[in-house]
């Protein structure tokens, strides 16, 4: 018997889990089916995208840490010569 009827936790959990794997068809109706209902989950839905895609945009930019920099050799001279005063 197929279990069409999820609670807020569950649907939390499911709707989480739908970010990395495919939902089964029981899954998917009882979820559409809570949401209907619920008045808090779709927001919670909501937020959970928009972070998924926040951090997706956030994995694509390049780290800044990590980035060569590239200074002139006027600043290069600067910087050295004011270490040497140091």
């Amino acid at each position: 018997m197929i279990h069409w009827m999820f609670n807020c936790r569950e649907v939390t959990r499911l709707v989480s889990e739908s970010l990395d794997r495919d939902m089964t068809l029981g899954e998917r109706i009882g979820i559409k089916m809570h949401l209907w209902m619920c008045k808090l989950c779709p927001e919670v839905m909501k937020q959970m995208l928009f972070i998924r895609e926040s951090m997706q945009l956030i994995s694509i930019q390049e780290d800044p840490l990590s980035a060569e920099v590239s200074l002139s050799p006027e600043a290069r001279e600067r910087i050295t010569r004011a270490l040497a005063q140091g």
